[in-house]
């Protein structure tokens, strides 16, 4: 794989992991019987951070390895 696809894929993980804190959040909060916003950021807050930080990180390298592609395929064509 080169690395604009393994920066497509850690951008698609980063992704799966943003969404995983909320679903999470949801199945945990599935039992209350009334919703509104506080609850649910009271359920994320149990959920915890690891998720949000874990998504930030492969997100920044995601970005990294598209950067690192296309700088190469740029260099490659000028010279």
């Amino acid at each position: 794989m080169n690395k604009r696809g393994t920066g497509v894929a850690f951008i698609a993980i980063a992704a799966f992991l943003f969404s995983a804190n909320y679903i999470s959040a949801a199945i945990f909060g599935s039992g209350v019987l009334s919703w509104n916003d506080e609850l649910f950021n009271a359920m994320l807050t149990y959920v915890g951070s690891p998720l949000n930080v874990s998504s930030i990180v492969a997100l920044m390298i995601g970005i990294a390895y598209i950067a690192w592609g296309e700088y190469e395929e740029f260099k490659s064509k000028k010279q």
